[in-house]
């Protein structure tokens, strides 16, 4: 209900606020950007193998289960109704470890949900400062993302500025690599890059002249290959 409350007064100000003045409005997703960034992939794959440790402790106990079980069921009838119950206490004793142990690693407040936020809180942060650059150099009054609870019925791929966001996320680590004329190499290209998500039509156009550069030199090469194959056919007759 709160959800609902808060898209309906956000449309009402937008569409009051957009008739005095003109609202530009982006949306990102966070999974999207999270996925393109090195750090996640690498913090990822550590709980990953946690989460694969704790699947198999969970696979050794029920097979632990299995067996205090079967043999329960063998000796059944060789057993006293005393031994019996005493017997299915331990059973059930081991099922509520097992339970309980599952809820710890794998619960809605368990291992694998807290130590994700913690590798993640560092990352997300830097998309937060990127969004809040982003947003203050390209006077966006809105961003919003398409990967939380708040319902996007519909999203227009022009405005999702995902890319963007990663983009400038890898910049901050390369630039710490760079040297200052590779540095003023890399300022140029970005600003480029800017012009371009500003305007699809121009990163439509560079596309189609980088996909002409590409054929005009696979020719050459072809070319190249296919002369300095001549010449040596022309040796070997020699």
């Amino acid at each position: 209900m709160k959800k609902l409350f808060f898209i309906a007064s956000l449309f009402i100000f937008t569409i009051t606020f957009s008739q005095t003045a003109s609202v530009r409005i982006g949306y990102i997703d966070m999974e999207y950007i999270l996925e393109k960034t090195p750090d996640y992939a690498e913090a990822k794959n550590q709980l990953e193998i946690k989460a694969s440790k704790w699947k198999e402790d969970i696979e050794a106990k029920k097979n632990e289960i299995k067996k205090l079980k079967d043999a329960l069921a063998t000796e059944k009838v060789l057993l006293t109704k005393e031994l019996i119950e005493e017997r299915e206490e331990e059973i059930s004793f081991q099922e509520k470890e097992l339970f309980d142990y599952q809820e710890k690693r794998f619960g809605a407040r368990g291992d694998l949900i807290i130590q994700k936020s913690i590798l993640v809180k560092p990352i997300q942060d830097q998309v937060f400062t990127a969004i809040q650059d982003i947003a203050e150099q390209k006077k966006y009054d809105f961003i919003f993302d398409k990967s939380s609870d708040l319902t996007i019925l519909f999203a227009d791929k022009r405005h999702d500025i995902s890319d963007q966001i990663v983009r400038v996320l890898m910049r901050s680590e390369k630039r710490e690599e760079l040297s200052k004329k590779q540095q003023k190499i890399q300022d140029a290209k970005e600003a480029k890059e800017d012009i371009q998500d500003e305007n699809p039509a121009i990163a439509e156009r560079q596309r189609i002249l980088d996909e002409k550069k590409a054929a005009r030199e696979k020719l050459i090469e072809e070319r190249k290959l296919a002369r300095e194959k001549l010449i040596e056919d022309r040796k070997k007759q020699i």
